[in-house]
């Protein structure tokens, strides 16, 4: 029999409204949608006429298509205790995230072959709480992967123009410009139009590298934060814009963006025919340098956290037709050790800690109250926008997820937008506490989330069984299809 969810704040995202209604959607055995009712009236109609397994009313809550995070670090296999796929589904799920895609970087062995992804895929299987995907390697030396990666279902490939930290260094290094447009042009000649992505972390390194102030104290974020400069990202920016326009069928997109200067470079590249997005996270959205207080270091990551001053012009670029297309967690905890969250000598070190934000549970709530906070236009309209519908398009998702229509996965989010809640570690479920939202009040609670019609997250209930799935990329010439694992 089918299911059928009710709630009198829903939101379709399916281009119909942009406001929200009170009605139902029926979800078939396969975890399908089968119908949207589109009133009370359309309800009560089907109530009376129909029987159904089961009926769940979420009455005022706002029930909306599940988030899509395409930017998250899962560190499993080799670095579990950083963050593993139970933990980051889990994380996902309580956050309203219905799918998340995996970055390359931090695993170890990194997804840079297909050997290396069908490890990645035997160990997801049967642990995760959401639908994920994976994000393909290019690293120098691998272009003869590239194209199997591809063909083996990665969502599109993914490269940095600046070396990670250590120990990820060894294993996941930078290419070049050269390395880079070798690899596209290898693309272009495999790829149909319009197909591959190719996701860039954008800082480049200056050509002196930037050395801290020998009696600068490492503890204090300014120290940290004067040896990556926002030209970092304006020179990345500039040569990406660059082999855009010179390989213009294939999608560029620049991860985690922190720096407002970058913003009309990628605007004015799309206008003259380039195919490039760009994504920020929302620590750049509702934290500022300003306030990272000393031994911080849960607040480090790359590209850093800016002046409060920044934050403007990337709320500008959040608008419709803005040059931000969407918002990605850049999800990468590590271990206290690693975050120099000790104690000890090296307590504090931001210069030594490992760089990156646990956030992946907290992106909904956090976008919110920074928007509320600065008395924003932003709606649950652009929630879905940057947050869902954005993200499925840039991974190829979108004939599946990221609207609530006939034919569509029953991913829902449901989330109260009034609710206020104080961030504890006792609520993260991610495998390291650490986060720079320890304490603030944030505003907007999830009470359940819901993948293919079945509730793997409830508020005070806990999770359900792991019946996430493997999303693996199936692509024939322009038409892009799913395998369902």
């Amino acid at each position: 029999m089918d299911l059928l969810f009710l709630s009198r704040r829903i939101f379709l995202g399916d281009g119909s409204h942009n406001s929200l209604i009170h009605g139902g959607i029926i979800v078939d055995t396969e975890g399908i949608i089968r119908k949207v009712l589109r009133s009370p009236q359309e309800v009560n109609t089907y109530l009376y006429n129909t029987e159904s397994e089961s009926v769940y009313d979420f009455g005022d809550l706002v029930l909306q298509p599940g988030l899509i995070d395409p930017n998250v670090h899962i560190n499993e296999p080799g670095r579990k205790d950083w963050e593993g796929f139970v933990s980051a589904t889990k994380a996902a799920a309580a956050g309203g995230f219905t799918t998340i895609i995996d970055r390359p970087t931090n695993a170890a062995p990194p997804t840079v072959s297909v050997a290396h992804l069908k490890a990645k895929t035997s160990t997801a299987r049967g642990k995760i709480y959401v639908d994920v995907g994976f994000w393909g390697g290019l690293v120098p030396g691998n272009g003869d992967q590239l194209a199997p990666l591809l063909a083996a279902g990665v969502m599109g490939l993914q490269c940095t123009l600046c070396d990670p930290a250590s120990p990820v260094d060894q294993e996941f290094p930078a290419v070049n410009e050269a390395q880079l447009e070798e690899a596209l042009c290898r693309l272009e000649k495999d790829q149909d139009e319009g197909e591959t992505v190719v996701a860039v972390h954008a800082e480049l390194p200056l050509s002196g590298e930037i050395q801290p102030n020998e009696e600068a104290p490492p503890r204090e974020y300014g120290t940290f934060l004067a040896t990556r400069p926002p030209q970092m990202e304006i020179l990345a920016t500039q040569m990406l814009c660059r082999l855009s326009q010179r390989h213009p069928r294939l999608k560029l997109h620049i991860l985690n963006a922190s720096s407002g200067q970058c913003l009309p470079l990628v605007a004015e590249c799309r206008r003259q025919g380039g195919q490039i997005s760009l994504d920020t996270c929302p620590h750049y959205l509702h934290l500022a340098a300003e306030e990272v207080p000393e031994c911080g270091t849960e607040f480090k990551t790359w590209p850093p956290i800016r002046e409060r001053g920044n934050q403007e012009a990337l709320w500008l670029g959040l608008q419709m037709g803005g040059a931000i297309r969407m918002i990605g967690s850049d999800h990468s905890p590590a271990t206290p050790g690693a975050r120099a969250l000790t104690c000890g000598r090296g307590r504090g070190n931001f210069l030594k800690a490992w760089p990156g934000i646990n956030s992946l549970q907290l992106s909904l709530p956090v976008v919110w109250t920074a928007a509320n906070q600065r008395g924003s236009a932003l709606t649950i309209a652009d929630i879905h926008r940057l947050m869902c519908e954005e993200p499925a398009k840039l991974c190829g998702l979108s004939a599946s997820k990221g609207r609530i229509a006939e034919g569509y996965d029953a991913d829902f989010c449901v989330w109260s937008p009034e609710e206020e809640f104080t961030v504890g570690p006792e609520q993260l479920y991610t495998a390291t506490k650490a986060t720079p939202y320890a304490g603030r009040r944030l505003r907007g609670v999830v009470h359940a989330t819901v993948v293919r019609g079945l509730h793997v997250y409830q508020q005070f209930e806990g999770f359900g069984q792991p019946l996430g799935k493997v999303l693996l990329r199936r692509s024939g010439r322009k038409l892009v299809k799913f395998v369902r694992m």
